[in-house]
C-alpha cells in the first residue's frame, strides 16, 4: 500500500521536474549558471530565466521526487512513513490548488491517504499484537 503511495509521490515530482526543465532549460540554461541569476534581487522584476529557474530547478518537483523515493525506500524496509509527511503533503496541495487554481496536484490528496490508512493499519497492528501476545511468549 505505502509503495503505491511512494510511486505517486516519485512520478509526480519527476513529472514536475522533467516537464518544467524541457520547457525552460532550452532558452534559459546559459543564464542560469553565467551568475545572472545571482543580480535578481526583485520576485516582481524576475526575469524570463529566474522565473524559469524557480518553476524548474528551484521549485516543489526536486523535493517531492525526494520524499516520494524515501516513502519507497522506507516501504522496502517495511516502515511506514510517519503521519506528518501525509498530512505536510495534503496540506501543500490544499493551498496550492486554492491559490494557483486546478492542476494535476491532487493526485498527490490520494498518496497522502494511501500514507494515512497505512499508518493507521500499522498503529492498529500493533495494538492488538500488544494486547495478544503469542503463545512462544507465555
Amino acid at each position: 500500500m505505502t509503495k503505491w503511495a511512494g510511486w505517486i509521490i516519485t512520478l509526480a515530482g519527476a513529472g514536475h521536474s522533467l516537464g518544467s526543465l524541457i520547457e525552460t532549460a532550452p532558452g534559459h540554461v546559459g543564464m542560469w549558471f553565467d551568475g545572472q541569476l545571482w543580480s535578481e534581487t526583485s520576485y516582481a522584476g524576475f526575469s524570463d530565466a529566474a522565473a524559469g529557474f524557480w518553476y524548474s530547478v528551484f521549485s516543489f518537483g526536486p523535493p517531492l521526487l525526494l520524499i516520494g523515493v524515501m516513502v519507497l525506500w522506507l516501504d522496502r524496509r517495511d516502515i511506514t512513513p510517519p503521519p506528518f509527511v501525509a498530512w505536510a503533503i495534503a496540506a501543500w496541495v490544499i493551498i496550492t490548488f486554492i491559490a494557483s487554481g486546478p492542476s494535476p496536484l491532487p493526485i498527490l490528496l490520494v498518496a497522502a491517504g494511501i500514507l494515512l490508512v497505512a499508518d493507521r493499519r500499522d498503529k492498529r497492528r500493533e495494538h492488538l499484537s500488544s494486547h495478544n501476545p503469542s503463545p512462544a511468549g507465555r
